[in-house]
């Protein structure tokens, strides 16, 4: 895969950066400023190479026309603050605004153009639409970094397609995801654990076949438990199910078994009256939930203690863990030990440690854990899991 090395001299160029910078908003504040973090390496390095350089991302998921709520102007205000320079934001994407402030560029200055997804181009299932769109962004540039992992997997105008129109290469966000993805899939060093959370089986049906090659250790927590427990033949309440997964979920209890791989599930759930902060709680055997006090309307929202306790001993054990999905409702105090646990255990554990992204990564920081704490926190959510699927990712290929 090219690097950034593989572009020569980048001295007074105009670079385009394809970001990965959808960060969580509430109410026009960033709540989790992660991703923006994270693309801070390659800009600075291309800063100190003397480029100009023009920062492109979406954020949301606009319908291809400008919608307020999803303008990134509070990420380039977040990016000044944390790179210690002037990120200029344009309120367009392309266009006479955008083309002006691209050119009035100084080498080492940053300008951040509005969320790519307001335009219909980047997201087209229509290839000449989406190359047209393209086409308008690689006016303005002599060569592409590609550094959002998180969209990878997505053969859209910014992360496909534009990268054949330029000179391109990997940034350095992209070049250490994939370092640490090869590792997990390529050259983990056992005992090796994978926790999968989240709330459905379906979400991580390809990763969970993929990776039942390669570990030794399978823990299942958050929503998508329950759908192993039913599978197993005990009543869930009225806690998330995917009934028309069930016989997959078999499959894969038989596959483990044959393959000598330990699936590990809760062997308590804290089980609530009501998906609420406030609900009335207990905990419970997982073999059964409808004992409960709440009967076939509880509904499960965490792993219990005994069990996180449990997780948390086999991480410890572990030298590879790969951690994606939250156990429970973490963002509910009452629901988020489970979660808290498993971090904790990550933490503390002398192994190789890497949280998948996504609700996994908000989680660690929303319960005051450091990046720094674990091996890799990934930014690649969904792409991340494709790569562990064995899938191809056209972001990564257009830059073999």
């Amino acid at each position: 895969m090219r690097t950034i090395e593989s572009l020569g001299s980048l001295s007074e160029k105009t670079v385009i950066v394809r970001c990965d910078l959808n960060v969580p908003l509430s109410d026009g504040v960033i709540t989790d400023d992660g991703r923006i973090r994270a693309s801070l390496a390659t800009i600075t390095e291309l800063r100190e190479a003397g480029a100009k350089i023009v920062l492109i991302s979406h954020l949301g998921r606009p319908k291809g026309e400008p919608e307020e709520r999803f303008s990134l102007r509070p990420v380039a205000t977040r990016m000044a603050e944390l790179l210690g320079a002037p990120v200029q934001f344009v309120a367009e994407t392309v266009g006479e605004i955008a083309a002006a402030a691209v050119a009035a560029l100084a080498p080492g200055d940053a300008v951040l153009l509005e969320n790519l997804r307001f335009n219909a181009g980047e997201t087209s299932k229509d290839d000449a639409e989406r190359a047209a769109f393209a086409q308008q962004l690689a006016a303005f540039g002599d060569a592409f970094v590609s550094d959002g992992f998180g969209v990878v997997h997505r053969r859209q105008a910014s992360v496909y397609d534009l990268a054949k129109l330029l000179p391109s290469a990997a940034g350095r966000l992209v070049a250490a995801e994939l370092e640490v993805l090869k590792r997990l899939t390529e050259s983990a060093e056992r005992p090796y654990a994978v926790v999968l959370g989240g709330s459905k089986v379906s979400d991580k049906l390809g990763v969970i076949s993929h990776l039942l090659e390669r570990v030794d250790t399978l823990l299942i927590g958050g929503g998508m438990l329950f759908t192993f427990l039913a599978a197993q033949g005990f009543k869930v309440g009225a806690s998330l199910l995917e009934v028309d997964q069930l016989d997959t979920v078999r499959g894969y209890l038989q596959t483990a078994a044959e393959r000598g791989v330990q699936i590990v599930l809760p062997s308590d759930v804290v089980v609530a009256e009501a998906f609420a902060a406030d609900a009335a709680h207990e905990v419970v055997p997982a073999d059964s939930i409808e004992s409960s006090t709440f009967g076939a309307n509880g509904l499960g929202l965490d792993i219990g203690p005994e069990s996180a306790l449990a997780f948390a001993t086999v991480i410890a054990e572990s030298q590879t863990v790969f951690w994606n999905g939250p156990m429970g409702v973490f963002e509910m105090p009452a629901f988020a030990n489970g979660t808290r646990t498993v971090a904790e255990a990550l933490t503390k554990t002398a192994g190789f440690t890497v949280v998948g992204g996504g609700d996994s990564a908000a989680a660690v920081r929303a319960l005051g854990f450091a990046d720094d704490q674990f091996g890799h926190i990934s930014t690649g959510g969904g792409a991340s899991l494709e790569f562990l699927e064995g899938k191809q990712l056209p972001g990564l290929e257009v830059l073999a």
